[in-house]
Order: C-alpha cells, then sequence, then structure tokens
C-alpha cells in the first residue's frame, strides 16, 4: 500500500471499490447466487471504506516544544505515524482476506467447479 495519506485513501477506494463490483457482477451473472449475502458484503465493504479513510486522518498528538530540539520531533512524529499506518494496514489486509472468504463462501459449488475447471484449462 501507499506511503502519504493521499496515495493510501486513492488505494482503499480502489481495492472495495473493485471488490464491490465483482459482487455486483456476480450477482448478475452468476445463477443460484444468494444476493442478499452479496448485499451485506457490499454494504460491509462500504464501512469498510469509510472507516480506514476515517482512520487515515489523524494527527501527531503533540506539538514540537513537547521535545528538545526539532530532530527529536520529527522523529518521534515519524515513527507513531509509521506504527498508525503499520497497524491500520494490517487490519484493512485482515479484514479484505475475511471480505474475500465471504465472497467465496457464497458462490455455489458448480460455479465454484467451473472456475477450478477454467484455471485448469
Amino acid at each position: 500500500m501507499a506511503s502519504n495519506k493521499r496515495l493510501l485513501k486513492k488505494e482503499i477506494r480502489i481495492i472495495c471499490g473493485a471488490l464491490a463490483g465483482e459482487c455486483v457482477v456476480a450477482k448478475m451473472t452468476v445463477p443460484g447466487i444468494d444476493r442478499e449475502k452479496l448485499n451485506a458484503i457490499i454494504y460491509e465493504l462500504a464501512d469498510l471504506q469509510e472507516n480506514a479513510i476515517h482512520r487515515i486522518s489523524i494527527t501527531f498528538p503533540q506539538s514540537e516544544k513537547s521535545f528538545s530540539n526539532g530532530q527529536e520531533y520529527r522523529k518521534a512524529r515519524r515513527a507513531y505515524f509509521a506504527a498508525a499506518f503499520s497497524k491500520l494496514k494490517s487490519e484493512f489486509n485482515a479484514h479484505i482476506d475475511q471480505i474475500i472468504k465471504q465472497m467465496n463462501a457464497v458462490l455455489p459449488q458448480e460455479q465454484k467447479d467451473a472456475n477450478i475447471a477454467s484455471l485448469k484449462a
């Protein structure tokens, strides 16, 4: 994932949008799929996107005056943001993995077999 806030927000929107798009395509093209479960997954993706973007907009809780010099302030600020974004990325990726498992579970067995057969061909 990206290294700055703007790119990170864009990537989150792209990932969540692509997965929601896959759900919509599956609802329209896969016979026998549970549409209500896919709707719930789409709402979960929207919630995930909103919460993740909200968590990106954080500020460093201390001012430069709290440190003896500017170098210490910048070092502490960098470490704070690195830890916060690392935690956000790992939680976001874990939630995306969970959603993908839910998406796969919704597919009927015939579609899963057809997908496997197309990969082998």
